[in-house]
């Protein structure tokens, strides 16, 4: 026999095993045909296994909006995962934000109190825009890599399997036809008794094989218990992750705040239009503050101290400046970022308030602006 005549037979055989297959399938469905029934214990694992593949892709495509929520860019992400290329790095919209706020600030002016503050939540976004990437890197290879591996390996092989496992049963099921047939047309006379012989032989080697392909589906998907636990523990690197993200973010906003709560509840604006109307000051909120409470206090207990004891006293003391302040009228002293000059307090005087001396000029300084010195 030479190749082609192999050839030519294997498609004639493979053919007729899918036309039995596909006979046996229909009459199935019109009633006509009986269906061996999978036992309780492995329809109940591929229902787990169809539940598993279900929610991890779900849950992967909505991890991949929460850490990407620009659908253009995960698109873009994707083409080149799949070209096998490293997609360009761009500013996220944190960097990005922070950028302009840089900017914005430097053409303010940095010495006025605007252009300070903009630098300075510009800086702050960046650092969260930093801390955002390595969240995305983090998540992506502990968390999103790991159930994608499951969808496009694991469950792939169990779906494999799974249509082994169906072709196999409707192999037996046909053969168990064809068997019911000839004992039928056995009765009947019809046929001869090796024919009969032969559809009992054909439904064992079915039926084994049917078993054997039910036991390799059993193995497969009693992994998806394991697969569970895997995915725990991607789910816990995941949470470690996004704890040290927002750990990051609420350091960097509570330094910020400390920064910007340093400055007063009224000031000049930019186009050097006074307000007579006090700004509402921003107030901290309660997490915030019951997070600070417990941060370290020794410094400002010092400050809050030493400036109680010069309120109480008619001494002076030196203190350094901590930004730039622009004086709102003439009772006040404009300050430059880190001078010393001399501070009193005067009875009657605002608590927030001392009064500052520089050479030969003097005003009130709001207090939150400056650090005694020593």
């Amino acid at each position: 026999m030479n190749i082609m005549d192999f050839n030519v037979k294997k498609l004639a055989a493979d053919a007729g095993t899918f036309l039995s297959r596909a006979v046996q399938f229909t009459e199935e469905k019109l009633g006509q045909a009986e269906k061996t029934e999978l036992d309780a214990h492995l329809e109940n694992l591929l229902s787990k296994a169809e539940c598993t593949k279900l929610w991890t892709e779900k849950i992967m495509k909505q991890t991949e909006v929460l850490l990407q929520p620009n659908p253009n860019a995960r698109i873009e992400e994707f083409v080149y995962e799949k070209l096998d290329r490293k997609a360009p790095s761009r500013m996220n919209n944190p960097e990005l934000l922070g950028q302009y706020m840089i900017d914005a600030g430097n053409e303010f002016g940095p010495g006025t109190a605007y252009g300070n503050a903009l630098i300075k939540c510009g800086e702050t976004q960046k650092r969260i825009g930093t801390a955002d990437r390595e969240l995305i890197q983090t998540s992506a290879i502990n968390f999103l890599t790991p159930l994608k591996n499951f969808i496009e390996g694991d469950y792939k092989t169990i779906t494999k399997e799974r249509k082994l496992l169906q072709n196999k049963r409707l192999d037996l099921d046909a053969a168990k036809t064809r068997l019911k047939k000839a004992k039928v047309a056995e009765a009947r006379a019809a046929i001869w008794a090796e024919e009969v012989t032969k559809s009992e032989q054909e439904v064992r080697i079915t039926q084994s094989e049917f078993d054997r392909q039910a036991e390799i589906t059993r193995l497969l998907l009693e992994g998806i218990s394991s697969t569970h636990a895997h995915h725990l523990r991607c789910l816990n690197d995941f949470v470690e992750a996004q704890m040290t993200y927002y750990a990051q973010c609420y350091q960097y906003m509570l330094d910020l705040q400390k920064q910007l709560g340093s400055f007063p509840s009224t000031f000049l604006s930019n186009n050097n239009q006074s307000s007579s109307t006090p700004v509402q000051s921003i107030s901290t909120p309660s997490v915030l503050a019951s997070a600070s409470a417990s941060l370290p206090s020794v410094s400002n207990s010092i400050v809050t101290s030493g400036i109680s004891e010069l309120k109480s006293s008619s001494g002076s003391r030196k203190a350094r400046v901590l930004y730039d302040y622009d004086a709102a009228n003439s009772s006040e002293l404009s300050l430059l970022a880190d001078e010393v000059i001399t501070v009193y307090s005067i009875p009657g005087m605002d608590s927030d308030w001392l009064m500052g001396e520089r050479g030969n000029q003097k005003g009130k300084v709001p207090i939150t602006y400056l650090e005694l010195l020593n």
